[in-house]
């Protein structure tokens, strides 16, 4: 069973205890938990056997959507990584800013924003990566959480974002330590470039926020006015 699933059995427990605990003074029927509880049981058993984990991120994402913050946030990290990308020349393909566009885009997870790594995927797979690949890839990967943190002072999200990282070192032989220095590095490099590129970060920020396209949101990073990089 997915994390989600398990965090969905997890609020119906929560819910049926509470109902428990509080229906009697508030008069509320014994069917209305239950038949929540059931519902929500019902959509986790889908989810883990029909949807593989995404109905459970859909639902759950779909709720913090709600939050101006959560999906800001989301708005500031996935600017990061495209940024970034765009300043090291990798190529930007698309990008979602919510489980449900990710799904309806056939990207696994909660979406974000997707690069052309056909030849870091190639390299990884022969085991012949080049520094230079590699390097890139690590900062992108890590822009996410330094512009979150550069933002709202700390990073609430890129745990993915370190998995795959994670991913991509066990497979090349290194080490969890060296694993985590590489990633703290990295987001030292991501933070550089977005302080040296702020008024393009701001810039295709509100690009984002719009939901221009590719195009559109390249334009933007490319009219930015110089400015001094943020401290």
């Amino acid at each position: 069973m997915s994390q989600t699933a398990l965090n969905l059995v997890a609020i119906s427990v929560f819910l049926m205890t509470m109902s428990a605990l509080l229906g009697p003074l508030i008069n509320l029927s014994p069917a209305v938990p239950a038949i929540a509880t059931f519902t929500i049981l019902g959509i986790a058993t889908f989810d883990s056997f029909s949807l593989q984990g995404k109905g459970g991120t859909i639902l759950l994402d779909w709720i913090a959507g709600f939050s101006p913050q959560h999906r800001d946030r989301i708005i500031h990290h996935e600017a990061g990584h495209f940024l970034v990308a765009y300043l090291l020349g990798v190529p930007v393909t698309g990008y979602t800013l919510s489980a449900w566009e990710a799904w309806r885009q056939g990207q696994p997870g909660q979406g974000g924003v997707t690069f052309d790594d056909v030849e870091l995927v190639s390299q990884v797979e022969q085991g012949k990566i080049s520094k230079q690949a590699l390097e890139r890839y690590c900062t992108i990967c890590m822009a996410g959480i330094a512009a979150e943190t550069l933002v709202f002072e700390r990073a609430e999200g890129g745990t993915d974002d370190k998995s795959k990282l994670a991913t991509i070192f066990k497979v090349l032989g290194f080490s969890e330590s060296v694993c985590q220095q590489k990633q703290r590095f990295h987001v030292l490099q991501a933070k550089t470039l977005l302080q040296n590129n702020w008024a393009s970060y701001q810039a295709l920020v509100q690009a984002i926020r719009q939901k221009s396209t590719i195009a559109d949101c390249q334009t933007a990073i490319a009219n930015a006015p110089v400015e001094a990089e943020r401290s």
